[in-house]
């Protein structure tokens, strides 16, 4: 299997070895997923396993409470019990990653949508605002999809071909090139692109 979960550390930098620049990278913690549950064809319509990562110091009695981080992942060929290593990712090239991006709360169209500003002097009363938005007589409404104000951040986002620059698989770490979505200790989960 081709993928595990992690969380984000922070950023850095390192030598990139074919140009010999600095490349800014983001550390990734990514300890060993045990597979919680094999889903199949026969049984529940489709092909794919449950792994978890980031054990709780306590859970109680309950062990679906057990990791921090469960994600369903379609996969073939894993049996229960089983542990997912960051190791498995090496010899790979690019990834793919998909995390939540970070929450702006409530954000203008300046900040949300990249509007252009008005003037700011000569009497303008227009500095950061949208402009005019509605429509006339017909239809007598706003139009759905309009860019407005509003709540900005906290989606899911996907970054496809990520590099990998290091894996060190005794720490638990991958290094991937640039920025990766989330704040820190943001989780995130890493694919085969």
């Amino acid at each position: 299997m081709k993928g595990i979960l992690a969380r984000k550390l922070g950023m850095t930098r390192v030598i990139c070895p074919e140009t010999g620049k600095m490349t800014p990278v983001t550390v990734l913690e990514a300890p060993e997923n045990e597979v919680l549950q094999v889903k199949t064809a026969e049984k529940d319509g489709y092909d794919s396993a449950v792994i978890g990562a980031f054990e709780r110091k306590n859970f109680g009695k309950n062990p679906n409470k057990k990791f921090k981080y469960i994600k369903e992942v379609n996969t073939e060929g894993v049996e229960k019990g089983g542990k997912v290593k960051v190791g498995d990712l090496e010899g790979i090239e690019f990834v793919k990653i998909t995390g939540t991006s970070k929450g702006r709360g409530f954000s203008g169209v300046i900040k949300r949508h990249n509007f252009s500003r008005g003037p700011e002097t000569h009497g303008s009363h227009h500095h950061r605002e949208p402009g005019s938005v509605g429509t006339c007589a017909k239809p007598a409404r706003m139009l759905k999809g309009k860019k407005l104000p509003g709540r900005y951040g906290a989606d899911k986002t996907t970054l496809r071909k990520v590099r990998v620059m290091q894996i060190d698989a005794d720490k638990n770490l991958i290094a991937l090139k640039g920025a990766v979505p989330g704040a820190k200790n943001s989780f995130v989960f890493i694919r085969e692109a």
